[in-house]
């Protein structure tokens, strides 16, 4: 249907780069998340303190900004960090680390609050219970309020990683040669716009379609066993 003049493979390649950061980001960003909603929910007023500010600073910024930071800033850090101890040369994260780096953080920031609420819908009595029947906190997280808050969040995280998936056209800033970058470099050889953006689109559709279905079939596995409750 589309003359894709020797850039098939090219495409592909993009779209292989593009699921990679975007499950990277999002692994690392489940970690923020779960870190950043304990924080906001601990009685602690400088745990909270914390999540809150990581919270509100990167969810107000734009994610290229988010992308930048991280990529130009790292390198910084870990060059003064080096001549601590003694090593001159330049240091820097790879484009590809940078990308999930920056991806997660900001995905973390969202997916904060989208845990913090699935909790927070979880009745009180039933950590408690956990409690008093000789459960410490940790354990009572990982058996009781980790798996139910789990039903609660997907549908709002499934949401947030296909935002995830687009925003991984934000790293080709950074030199990595996703969808978007794969395209402009056929276009630019080709000069054929209309195709490869359109053929763009259809891939950055279709991998939003097979993420519905396993958000779908995520939803279902975690509500087994529910109808037949309330039956």
């Amino acid at each position: 249907m589309f003359d894709l003049q020797g850039f098939g493979d090219q495409l592909l390649l993009g779209t292989l780069m593009t699921l990679r950061v975007g499950a990277g980001g999002l692994l690392v960003g489940l970690v923020l998340g779960l870190i950043g909603a304990s924080l906001k929910l601990s009685r602690s007023r400088i745990a909270y303190a914390i999540g809150a500010t990581y919270t509100t600073i990167i969810r107000g910024l734009p994610e290229l900004l988010v992308v930048l930071i991280i990529y130009f800033g790292s390198a910084t850090l870990l060059t003064r960090v080096g001549s601590w101890f003694g090593y001159d040369g330049y240091i820097e994260l790879s484009p590809l680390a940078a990308g999930i780096t920056a991806l997660g953080i900001a995905f973390g920031a969202y997916a904060t609050e989208v845990f913090r609420g699935a909790i927070q819908a979880i009745p009180p009595g039933q950590i408690e219970a956990a409690l008093a029947c000789g459960m410490s906190r940790t354990q009572t997280f990982f058996r009781i309020t980790l798996p139910q808050a789990w039903r609660v969040a997907i549908p709002g995280l499934g949401n947030l990683f296909q935002v995830l998936l687009k925003d991984t056209s934000l790293i080709s800033v950074v030199g990595l040669e996703e969808i978007i970058r794969k395209s402009q470099i056929a276009i630019s050889n080709t000069r054929e716009p209309f195709t490869f953006y359109f053929v763009a689109a259809l891939i950055y559709l279709s991998i939003t379609v097979i993420v519905m279905f396993g958000q779908r079939y995520a939803e279902a596995w975690a509500r087994r066993g529910m109808e037949r409750r309330v039956e």
